[in-house]
């Protein structure tokens, strides 16, 4: 099966961090955050990683290669100058997978969860992993009820969950969009309304980098081992 590392974003929460460097080269401990994903990828028997770039793409191809230094061949969906965002970049790279479905997860986050056991139920076109709400997210994302996704309605006691930036897709879930540049969440809409998309809970270690704090926080943990 195939990966997506998402990783055309512009990071400028960052800054100045990424004013020459994507935020998924940015290193945490004894490696680049993408290099994680890769790395763990592989362990899990996955046949090739595609790569979505915009920003900075050049240096991608520079730090990360063929991806033979990590056991799992890599690919490339540049973008151009601007990025298309998660659901047009997606979209984008389909012409480059073999398999269907395929995996999809974001490069800034980290994470010890095991993509080896992310299943995709026969009459679910995406299944996703979810976490428990962090600081920066407390209204959180979806709803999850008997394993299914649910948007939040207008009982604030229902608890809610935040999507972890990873999943299993299927390719039929872009197949009704004419739009070039949009979000996932696009596309999950009325899917989640036909109950469609399906999701398992994780709790174990989950940190999306997206501010200083965070990265300083995911590099305090590292050891240089993961």
């Amino acid at each position: 099966m195939d990966a997506m590392i998402l990783s055309a974003g512009l990071g400028k929460r960052l800054r100045p961090l990424t004013d020459t460097l994507p935020k998924p080269l940015l290193k945490v401990g004894s490696h680049r955050l993408i290099e994680y994903h890769l790395f763990k990828l592989a362990r899990a028997g996955y046949s090739k990683a595609v790569i979505n770039t915009s920003y900075l793409s050049n240096l991608f191809e520079k730090y990360i290669g063929d991806g033979s230094a990590y056991g799992l061949p890599v690919v490339y969906s540049h973008e151009g100058d601007k990025p298309l965002e998660t659901g047009g970049g997606i979209q984008n790279a389909l012409g480059l997978f073999d398999s269907d479905p395929f995996l999809i997860v974001n490069a800034d986050v980290f994470t010890d969860f095991d993509f080896g056991q992310l299943t995709l139920p026969r009459d679910s076109v995406a299944h996703l992993a979810v976490v428990d709400n962090p600081n920066h997210n407390l209204q959180g994302d979806f709803i999850l009820r008997d394993g299914v996704i649910h948007w939040p309605g207008s009982d604030k006691s229902t608890q809610t969950f935040t999507y972890s930036g990873i999943a299993k897709v299927r390719r039929s879930l872009f197949s009704s969009t004419g739009r070039r540049n949009f979000p996932l969440t696009e596309v999950l809409t009325a899917e989640i309304q036909a109950k469609r998309i399906s999701a398992q809970l994780y709790r174990g270690r989950w940190y999306d980098v997206g501010s200083p704090e965070r990265l300083d926080e995911v590099r305090s943990l590292l050891t240089g081992q993961f």
